[in-house]
């Protein structure tokens, strides 16, 4: 796990405060769950129940879920995909749960950190999750148990019916079309900047070369995130060893990026 990243440190606080404000059976909880028959009247549900925990394990467990692995997702999409991503998963929850299984109430962070949880794993497949703290399993493996447990729970009512888990694959399916379309976009933009930047594009010479090296020279890393700082350094002293000519097409787009921020 990274260090605590920006949004997964408010979504934390959001759903501590509000768990101790909003105690299940008080007015405020009931106006705040999501219920399917009543959504058209309140609407907001759809967000406000992913706030709203049944008890101190319920909230802890999703706690957990997103502490340890909302951090490194933030940083692999940034704070406006991943908002998307855990919203969009909760919101999935809720339309799974309306369609499947339309006369029961919920509450709880589930979808959202399941949706957060699969993302994980279709970037860091191989990743180690240690189960209670013992048990290695890879991030894959984890994410295809919790489908199939989930469907399976979802259709036998006997295996848990107080837990939504059609809510759960609705997080997962939500979070697994987003993680595609967002992939599928990164890419199109990324095809289409480099067939811009094609590399007989790229100015080359003794004085265009000495005003690139003087422009990503004024860099300011101090405000970069940890891993940018890295490879603009790593860049930089490449560029100072061997010339900029030792650095490739990528590279130099990359600095270009860096010296724009």
């Amino acid at each position: 796990m990274g260090l605590m990243t920006v949004w997964v440190r408010r979504l934390l606080v959001a759903n501590i405060v509000i768990f101790f404000l909003a105690q299940p059976g008080s007015p405020l909880f009931g106006a705040l769950s999501f219920y399917p028959p009543a959504v058209v009247v309140r609407p907001w549900t759809i967000v406000t129940y992913m706030f709203l925990h049944g008890g101190v394990g319920h909230l802890v467990f999703n706690m957990i879920g997103l502490f340890f692995f909302g951090p490194r997702l933030e940083e692999r999409l940034g704070s406006t995909g991943f908002l998307w991503l855990y919203f969009l998963s909760g919101i999935g929850g809720a339309a799974f749960q309306a369609l499947f299984a339309t006369a029961a109430p919920m509450v709880g962070a589930s979808g959202a950190v399941y949706g957060v949880l699969l993302g994980f794993a279709l970037y860091w497949p191989r990743e180690r999750i240690y189960i209670w703290g013992i048990l290695p399993v890879e991030a894959w493996l984890l994410a295809t148990l919790l489908v199939f447990g989930s469907l399976y729970a979802g259709v036998n009512p006997g295996a848990g019916s107080r837990t939504a888990h059609f809510a759960h694959l609705g997080g997962l399916a939500f979070a697994f079309a987003f993680i595609k379309w967002w992939d599928w976009k990164r890419g199109s933009a990324k095809r289409s900047f480099q067939k811009r930047m094609r590399v007989d594009a790229i100015p080359t010479g003794v004085v265009s070369d000495r005003m690139a090296l003087a422009r990503w020279k004024g860099i300011s890393t101090g405000s970069l995130h940890e891993l940018n700082r890295e490879e603009v350094e790593r860049l930089l002293a490449k560029a100072n060893s061997g010339g900029t000519s030792s650095l490739t097409a990528s590279e130099r787009q990359f600095l270009d990026r860096m010296a724009k921020t």
